[in-house]
C-alpha cells in the first residue's frame, strides 16, 4: 500500500448518462437511457462476456439515495472525488440531473470529493449505431462559441466552485477540458481561447477563488484543427496557461491498429505501452502530468446488435477483456509513476466509474464483484 506521505489524489471519471433526460427523450425515445445499451448488448466472439450486468441492478443515477450509495462504496474503497464528465452545448447542460439531484441530493454529499471535465466533443448517435456505411449523426457541435462559453463557465463558477467539497489543488478548483482542439476552434484561434480562459479565471476570482486549475486532457493535440498551425503541440498547453495535462483513457494512447479484432491482446501491454506515453509526456510537458489508470476496453455495445463487427467496418479499437488483476497490474505502474514526482499535488485518475458501455467500470458486476474496487484499496489505501 502506498505510503500517505506518497498517496495521490484518486479521482474516478463520471459518465452521467443513467438517468432520463429531455434531451435523450427526443432522440431516442421517452424514457430512453444508456441502460438500454447496456441490456441489449449480445457476444462478438467466443467467449465474449456481454451483457455486462450491474450486480447493484440497473439504477436511477439522478435519485439521490443512489448516490448516497455510491458515495459510501466509493470514500470506503480509496476514491477520493468523482470527475464529472459535464456537457455544455451552444444552447446548454445535457445530462445534468446525475450531478445536480444525484450527486449535489445525497445526504453524505460531502463524503466525495468532486469536480468537472468539460466533455466537449461532438455528439454522435452511436446509442447504439446502426449504419455503418456513414459518419454517425451529429446530435451536438462541441466546439461552442465565446458566448456559449461564459455562459457555461458563469454557471460552473456559480453552482458548483462554491461548494466547499469541489476539488481543489493549491485552492483553485481543478476544472479539465477534454477536447482541447474543438476549443481552440470554437473560441475561433489559441490567443481567442487563451483570452478565454484568462477571462474564465477573471470570474473566479471575483467570485472570491484564488483563480482556476485548468487541466488539459491531452489526447486531443491530435485532432487539431488544420487551421491552427503549431509546430510544437506540447506549447499549446503553455499558450492556453494549464496548469496540469492528464489523460482519460489508455486507448487515446495506443495503436490499436496492430491488435487482433474483435478480440485484441493483453490488457498489460496496452497499460505498458500507454505508460511509456505517460514518461514521454512527463519529460516533455511545461507543467505536472498526471497518469490514468483504465479499468478495461470493450465499446461493443454501442454497435446494433445486427451490425457487422468486424475491422473492416468500424474504427473502433478492438475488445480486451480486463481482469481485476490486470487492474491491478496498471495501478502498481501508477503507483510507480507518482512515487518519484517532484510536484506537491499528484493525482491518478481512473476511467471510470460508471463507464459500462465502454468496458470500464469500478462499480461491481455479475461477475468479479467488488473486486476492481478491492484492487484500488489494497494498492492506494484512503486518503
Amino acid at each position: 500500500m502506498t505510503s500517505q506521505a506518497k498517496r495521490p489524489k484518486i479521482l474516478a471519471y463520471y459518465f452521467p448518462d443513467y438517468h432520463k433526460d429531455a434531451r435523450n427523450a427526443a432522440w431516442f425515445g421517452t424514457g430512453w437511457d444508456e441502460w438500454e445499451v447496456v441490456r441489449a448488448a449480445i457476444p462478438r466472439f467466443t467467449g465474449h462476456r456481454q451483457p455486462k450486468v450491474p450486480a447493484l441492478g440497473y439504477q436511477d443515477e439522478a435519485d439521490p439515495a443512489v448516490a448516497q450509495s455510491h458515495i459510501e462504496l466509493a470514500s470506503s474503497h480509496g476514491v477520493d472525488g468523482f470527475i464529472f464528465d459535464y456537457y455544455w452545448y451552444d444552447d446548454g447542460p445535457y445530462l445534468q440531473r446525475a450531478l445536480d439531484e444525484g450527486f449535489l441530493g445525497a445526504p453524505n454529499q460531502q463524503g466525495l470529493e468532486f469536480s468537472l471535465m468539460w466533455a466537449n466533443h461532438d455528439l454522435l448517435d452511436i446509442f447504439p449505431r446502426k449504419d455503418l456505411r456513414h459518419i454517425p449523426p451529429t446530435l451536438k457541435c462541441g466546439a461552442i462559441d465565446r458566448a456559449a462559453f461564459e455562459r457555461m463557465a458563469g454557471h460552473v463558477v456559480e453552482a458548483y466552485f462554491s461548494k466547499p467539497h469541489y476539488t481543489r489543488v493549491h485552492g483553485r478548483p481543478r476544472f479539465s477540458i477534454y477536447e482541447v482542439g474543438a476549443f481552440v476552434r470554437g473560441m475561433g484561434g489559441i490567443a481567442q481561447a487563451a483570452d478565454a480562459l484568462r477571462w474564465f479565471d477573471s470570474l473566479a476570482r471575483a467570485a472570491g477563488h484564488p483563480g482556476v486549475h485548468f487541466d488539459a486532457v491531452v489526447w486531443g493535440f491530435s485532432v487539431l484543427p488544420a487551421e491552427i498551425p503549431i509546430d510544437d503541440p506540447e506549447s499549446l498547453i503553455e499558450a492556453l496557461g494549464f496548469s496540469s495535462a492528464s489523460s482519460y483513457v489508455w486507448v487515446h494512447h495506443v495503436d490499436s491498429s496492430q491488435e487482433d479484432f474483435p478480440r485484441a491482446g493483453s490488457w498489460r501491454t496496452v497499460a505498458d505501452e500507454a505508460f511509456e506515453v505517460y514518461r514521454g509526456y512527463r519529460d516533455r510537458l511545461p507543467v505536472a502530468f498526471h497518469p490514468n489508470v483504465t479499468v478495461g476496453w470493450d465499446a461493443s455495445p454501442r454497435v446494433a446488435a445486427d451490425a457487422p463487427y468486424t475491422r473492416e467496418h468500424l474504427p473502433y479499437p478492438p475488445v480486451w477483456q480486463a481482469t481485476p488483476e490486470d487492474f491491478e497490474y496498471g495501478l502498481r505502474l501508477a503507483e510507480a509513476f507518482v512515487s518519484g514526482s517532484p510536484h506537491a499535488y499528484n493525482e491518478v485518475t481512473i476511467n471510470a466509474w460508471n463507464e459500462w458501455t465502454e468496458g470500464s467500470f469500478l462499480l461491481p458486476d455479475d461477475a468479479d464483484g467488488l473486486a476492481r474496487l478491492q484492487s484500488l484499496l489494497r494498492v492506494f489505501g484512503r486518503s
